[in-house]
């Protein structure tokens, strides 16, 4: 290994459960304007004294601004680091890190706050060499889990060398260190119904039931689900909601369906399979999240032969089904690598934790990309 991976390592691993303690110690969850500030002030004060700092509007209206980061050097080559600071779980069921054996609990833990340690460390290393680099940026997001649309501040990067990204990190398929080079387009099915009420005791075959209907074209597009197919095709049924009292015929409803696939083609014949009436109610399929899929294989091969060289043991090329904001970077800025971050498990659940030794081990990872990108140790 690198004496400069094995020694930064050491370094960000040291500090790495502390700054996770004060990352998770804040409830985050998206779109909580509060929250969210408060999380990118931790990550502010974190940031080497060197960093120019500057807040991007968010691509989502309404939530906190996003966290710019940039570190210049004398050298050459620009690289950006990405994350996200939000969480899935709310408020109320936020829970603040415990170490737990060989896991640190908490929300947030590994999707993505663990990530967002090790890019920090990661930064800091890289602002202490300033001859290795022309640019090092820092984006950290506010609305990933939620947001709908693209990321917007994609395309200022275009030009950039190469991106890492700190979502969750996982093994290769015979336990070398993995890293994410491909991931499946991801799009959310909304289906709203419109039917007629009527009191469900005395007439109800006079009401048109929403909730039937919804129930209907969640089993028709649930029959597409074909992960082995062509297209790799997932279509889950995730949400539904319909009735406004236990005794009258619902009258309107939505389904929420999530679906994933090879590429945003796939996700049309989900949406025309909706029928647009069962029963008499009426059905209006749309949809309402598009995310792009991310395919670096090819781009990042030699990439990550170098930085199994510098590390000294195995970097692989996985797949990952989740989607990331890695994807919206990738189309154009074609060297990405995601899934820097440390491993664990759990994500959105009570139980989310990671593992505390790949805090160390995953950050020997990023270094060790990081050097063999920019040459520096």
């Amino acid at each position: 290994m690198s004496d400069w991976v094995h020694a930064e390592a050491a370094r960000i691993a040291r500090r790495a459960e502390r700054e996770l303690d004060a990352l998770v110690a804040v409830s985050s969850p998206s779109g909580d304007v509060h929250g969210a500030d408060e999380a990118v002030a931790i990550c502010i004060a974190l940031l080497p004294d060197q960093a120019e700092i500057e807040r991007l509007p968010c691509s989502t209206d309404g939530y906190a601004a996003d966290l710019l980061a940039r570190v210049r050097g004398t050298g050459t080559g620009r690289v950006l680091l990405l994350g996200h600071v939000d969480t899935v779980v709310g408020h109320d069921a936020h829970r603040r890190l415990e170490r737990d054996g060989d896991r640190l609990i908490g929300s947030g833990t590994v999707d993505m706050k663990g990530g967002v340690v090790l890019a920090l460390g990661l930064l800091e290393s890289l602002a202490a060499r300033p001859d290795g680099f022309e640019e090092v940026a820092l984006l950290l997001v506010t609305d990933e889990e939620w947001r709908v649309g693209a990321l917007h501040h994609a395309a200022r990067f275009e030009g950039f060398d190469a991106c890492l990204c700190f979502e969750a990190g996982q093994g290769g398929p015979n336990g070398e260190e993995g890293v994410v080079v491909k991931r499946k387009a991801a799009a959310t099915l909304r289906v709203s119904a419109t039917g007629v009420s009527a009191h469900s005791g005395s007439a109800p075959d006079r009401g048109r039931n929403a909730l039937l209907a919804l129930a209907s074209a969640a089993q028709s597009v649930a029959a597409l689900h074909d992960p082995r197919g062509p297209d790799r095709l997932t279509v889950v049924p995730t949400m539904i909601n319909s009735g406004e009292a236990f005794n009258v015929v619902p009258p309107s409803g939505e389904l929420y369906c999530d679906m994933r696939a090879e590429g945003v083609a796939a996700f049309d014949a989900v949406r025309d399979a909706v029928p647009r009436e069962v029963g008499g109610a009426a059905l209006e399929p749309a949809i309402v999240r598009l995310w792009p899929g991310m395919d670096a294989r090819a781009a990042t091969a030699a990439l990550l032969e170098r930085a199994t060289g510098v590390l000294g043991r195995p970097v692989v090329g996985v797949e990952r089904g989740g989607a990331s904001d890695a994807s919206h970077v990738a189309s154009v800025v074609p060297v990405t690598v995601d899934g820097l971050g440390p491993r664990g498990g759990g994500a959105h659940s009570p139980n989310e934790f990671v593992l505390t030794e790949t805090l160390h081990s995953r950050a020997e990872v990023a270094l060790a990309l990081a050097s063999a990108l920019l040459k520096i140790g």
